[in-house]
């Protein structure tokens, strides 16, 4: 989960910048103006920039074969990173940058599938509406066991996915295994817009209900889900199913912004960090009614922002939880930009549900995470959704 900094004026920072640099130049060269703990600290602090560009001058102008200098200094930081054992914290150089930036850009050329990797090939857990892939007719429970002459078994999922992609308008063959009967499709590739959210109405027993799936709190998902949920009401949903499988988070305000279409006042979650002052995140107005029957669903890749939804909802007394026990994490991370064209992605804060309660295991370690109140799970290879089954029966159960 990512916070925003916070930005002051360009302006004023700049003149600080200068006035701290002419001030750096000059007990640089007169330290023993400065008082004695401030002496130690900045002579500390200029011995180990002296140390750092001694060693790579050395290794730079002596090493027996050439080094790049640009990269001895990105293995550095990485590992100067890495030396935290913080998961979630990394360094990126400016080529891991710009690729890290694209990851969120739904932008793709395929076929418009979810996938998941097992022995046979790629399982099909997902097949986007009005895809390439589904008008080739592929559905959920397929797997993908060839791609051309290529056999994709114990294969990785990148190297899979590698031979699908493509450039829009090519086609590429797949072989397709669903049960026992073997088959042969030919799918032409296209530039896929994906929603990060889509709802679509349910029914169970003859009573409509509302479902909306969220992917992942980027830039606008709070508004994509207000959209998809007004849609699903608009259609005589009685309850409502928000499903958070597999959302590993994001930001932090569009956690805020989603939580809000179903809370309508008070506490949604807060921070704390060393070095930021403790904030609470309110409510922002404008909820459906809060007497419309929810059920969130969950498992254990709900993390982070998706974590911070789920507890406000749960706390709250807003839904119920349905599923398995979500990932347990309990920290949020900025990314600040470096002068490189590379950035520093790094754990500066904890944060905590309504209630108090921090999801971690302590600081960056994985924790337990939130208990669902009715425990579901769907088999990986499974052809029908039984805990989305769980979650239609127990939203049912609330209907008036």
């Amino acid at each position: 989960m990512y916070a925003r900094p916070q930005r002051s004026p360009w302006l004023p920072r700049l003149l600080v910048g200068l006035i701290v640099l002419l001030v750096g130049l000059w007990f640089g060269g007169h330290p023993s103006w400065l008082p004695g703990p401030v002496r130690s600290a900045f002579v500390s602090q200029s011995s180990n920039d002296k140390l750092v560009n001694q060693v790579l001058g050395l290794i730079q102008n002596d090493y027996y074969r050439k080094v790049d200098r640009s990269q001895l200094v990105n293995k550095g930081l990485a590992a100067a990173v890495a030396s935290l054992d913080d998961p979630y914290s990394h360094y990126y150089d400016a080529s891991d940058y710009h690729s890290f930036q694209n990851i969120d850009n739904p932008h793709l050329s395929g076929i418009g599938i979810d996938i998941k990797v097992e022995p046979q090939g790629l399982f099909v857990q997902d097949v986007f509406d009005g895809s390439p892939a589904a008008r080739a007719g592929l559905a959920r429970g397929d797997v993908i066991v060839a791609v051309g002459p290529t056999s994709l078994a114990n294969r990785s999922v990148d190297f899979s996915a590698g031979l699908i992609k493509g450039r829009a308008g090519t086609r590429v063959t797949l072989t397709v295994l669903r049960g026992k009967r073997r088959r042969v499709v030919i799918v032409r590739r296209a530039d896929i817009v994906v929603p990060v959210a889509a709802g679509r109405i349910l029914t169970y027993h003859g009573v409509k209900l509302g479902y909306v799936e969220l992917t992942s709190f980027t830039q606008g998902s709070g508004d994509e889900v207000r959209q998809q949920v007004q849609s699903v009401l608009n259609k005589g949903a009685r309850g409502l199913i928000l499903d958070l499988r597999q959302n590993g988070g994001g930001l932090l305000d569009e956690a805020v912004n989603v939580a809000s279409i179903f809370i309508p006042n008070g506490t949604i979650v807060s921070t704390d960090g060393r070095a930021q002052p403790r904030q609470v995140y309110m409510a922002k107005g404008d909820a459906i009614a809060s007497t419309q029957p929810m059920v969130v669903l969950v498992d254990s890749g709900t993390a982070s922002a998706a974590e911070i939804v789920t507890g406000a909802l749960k706390d709250r007394g807003r839904a119920k939880v349905v599923g398995t026990h979500t990932y347990g994490k309990g920290v949020f991370q900025e990314i600040e930009p470096l002068s490189n064209g590379g950035a520093l992605d790094f754990t500066v804060g904890e944060y905590f549900t309504p209630n108090g309660e921090n999801l971690g295991g302590g600081g960056v370690k994985q924790g337990p995470g939130i208990q669902p109140d009715v425990y579901a799970y769907t088999k990986p290879t499974a052809k029908t959704d039984t805990a989305l089954t769980a979650a239609e029966r127990t939203v049912a159960a609330e209907l008036p």
